[in-house]
């Protein structure tokens, strides 16, 4: 597990080489920040790899509620931002 600032945990991702990591790291900030701004109570956000593969995210956000989200795609960071703009569209 990595674990960023204290409320965000990437799971499963220490095999990600190290320049796709960055650009995770980015993309993951970039989203948590929106939610910070546009959820109430914003606590934490974990994002997991499920499957390396088929690049299968899941993400839970929590708030004062728990919200999550689950994408898949051929590319990693579409994955990631569908699974992500997800959440923000519940």
């Amino acid at each position: 597990m990595i674990e960023l600032g204290g409320n965000i945990k990437l799971i499963q991702f220490e095999e990600i080489e190290p320049g796709l990591l960055i650009v995770i790291k980015k993309i993951v900030g970039n989203y948590t920040k929106r939610f910070s701004e546009n959820l109430p109570e914003f606590k934490s956000i974990e994002v997991t790899l499920e499957d390396v593969i088929a690049n299968r995210i899941k993400v839970k956000v929590e708030y004062s509620d728990v919200k999550e989200s689950t994408a898949e795609d051929k590319n990693l960071f579409f994955a990631l931002d569908k699974a992500l703009s997800s959440i923000l569209k519940q």
